[in-house]
């Protein structure tokens, strides 16, 4: 054929040269090696690289065949891919609609997972026990719910900041729940002997009991392992962060010492006597007594509590629970319970608040095993006012301070018969004039003791009986 007009010449190269020329230049579009004689009719220098740079002009075929020359087009990569471009096209829109339809389905099953989830967790009830008396077993309580990942934003995953305080049943972290509510959360601890059985007593008691003077449950979470409880969220904390540290004690004069222990008198007795059930906490002490912003105290932490129905007056129980120091005699020592056993626990509480000392504090003198032996032994002697705060002495009315000092003893008694009951002891409280009785000399144990007693039930066999000599003879 002859090659098209306007072409670029390029001496002396070899075909597989002018191939590479046109390779390396992006512009050309075609190259042909031709001799220069069937271009221009000269003879010499026959090798010639012709390259063509621009469109193709003047291209035609010879019909007698003189002046043929093989021309090579120059064709772009994306045309020798038009088949795969072609198959990408149609495959990747498919792809992404596909990919879309799957997302959107994900999204709609999660999300009526959740709401699912929701219905299930905004009323959580629990079946009534059989041992509990009528009035709980045979209701189902309704409380509500609130979803771990609720609690975990709450509380910033349940870090050391939010932390409140921990006891013997798991930690209490401060959360702020969405719209900005302040809670306190109870996480139990996984290792801890409070399980499911108390986990459930607590839910049940505090749902139904409402009192100014308890600590208002406002739901709780069950996720796998974890088991919290939600409450309402007093900023002050406990009774004993107060009472036993010496930088703040000074925030507790005599009045508001005494609002706080008729405030915990009264919430006793609605527990015992007012509520439709008879309850009986077990595990009073100053650290399960909260105070609100306006120092009034609640009473928290049911784990412990026991229900008592028709006229069951006391119990027994294989499972001494609490905390020792603030237990009555037979309980620790029998395990028998009543609600004198918390007027025992209320008294112990009675003479911290009057005195500012722990139940064994290190600050007693050396023939006082603990702060009841204190208190007696400057009773008796007529020093009772050396047993006061010394904090509180000053704005402190003393026939106040004496008559908290006499009921606290009263309470502390070593048979129960002999302790005043709680409806009693707020008209003692609130009734100046009333009449108290002289207490009489309480029995003195230790918690060394309690530890002492329980393993000699648990080990009968430390006896003397068990014992023997062995007597050398000479033979």
């Amino acid at each position: 054929m002859k090659t098209p007009d306007k072409f670029l010449r390029v001496r002396n190269r070899s075909f597989d040269e002018c191939t590479a020329e046109c390779s390396r230049n992006c512009s050309c579009r075609a190259y042909a090696y031709a001799s220069l004689s069937s271009v221009d009719g000269t003879m010499d220098d026959r090798s010639r690289c012709l390259v063509w740079t621009g469109e193709l002009i003047d291209t035609g075929k010879f019909r007698d065949g003189t002046g043929v020359e093989n021309l090579y087009l120059r064709v772009p990569s994306s045309e020798g891919n038009k088949t795969r471009s072609s198959v990408l096209k149609i495959v990747l829109p498919v792809m992404s609609v596909l990919l879309v339809i799957l997302a959107s389905i994900y999204l709609v099953c999660k999300s009526r997972g959740k709401q699912r989830s929701k219905k299930v967790q905004s009323k959580h009830s629990f079946q009534g026990r059989k041992d509990y008396p009528s009035e709980v077993g045979n209701e189902n309580v309704e409380f509500s719910s609130v979803g771990f990942d609720a609690i975990l934003a709450a509380t910033n995953s349940f870090s050391d900041y939010s932390l409140l305080g921990k006891g013997g049943f798991g930690k209490v972290y401060k959360g702020v729940l969405e719209g900005g509510i302040e809670v306190a959360v109870k996480r139990l601890s996984k290792g801890s002997g409070q399980g499911v059985e108390e986990f459930r007593n607590e839910v049940v008691l505090i749902a139904k009991l409402q009192h100014r003077n308890l600590v208002r449950l406002l739901g709780c979470c069950i996720q796998e392992d974890e088991k919290l409880l939600i409450y309402e969220y007093l900023p002050n904390k406990s009774l004993d962060s107060f009472l036993f540290d010496t930088n703040r004690k000074d925030v507790l004069d005599w009045s508001t010492r005494f609002k706080i222990v008729k405030g915990v008198a009264r919430g006793l007795l609605y527990l015992h006597q007012d509520s439709r059930l008879t309850i009986i906490h077990r595990d009073l002490k100053t650290s399960n007594i909260l105070l609100d912003t306006e120092m009034a105290p609640k009473i928290s932490d049911f784990g412990m509590a026991r229900i008592f129905g028709g006229n069951e007056q006391e119990a027994n129980t294989t499972r001494v629970v609490g905390t020792y120091g603030y237990m009555s005699p037979e309980y620790a020592l029998d395990g028998c319970f009543s609600v004198k056993s918390d007027t025992y626990s209320f008294g112990v509480i009675l003479l911290e608040v009057v005195s500012g000392l722990k139940i064994s504090s290190a600050h007693l003198k050396v023939e006082c095993s603990n702060l009841i032996a204190y208190a007696w032994s400057l009773w008796k002697d007529g020093n009772a006012r050396d047993f006061m705060d010394a904090s509180i002495v000053e704005s402190c009315p003393i026939h106040e301070a004496l008559r908290c000092i006499n009921l606290g003893l009263l309470c502390v008694q070593d048979q129960p018969s002999a302790r005043p009951l709680m409806s009693s002891i707020v008209f003692m409280l609130e009734n100046e004039v009333a009449v108290l009785p002289a207490p009489k000399e309480p029995m003195y144990f230790t918690m060394r003791n309690y530890e002492n007693d329980e393993h000699s039930r648990d080990n009968p066999r430390r006896s003397l009986n068990h014992m023997s000599i062995t007597t050398l003879e000479v033979r």
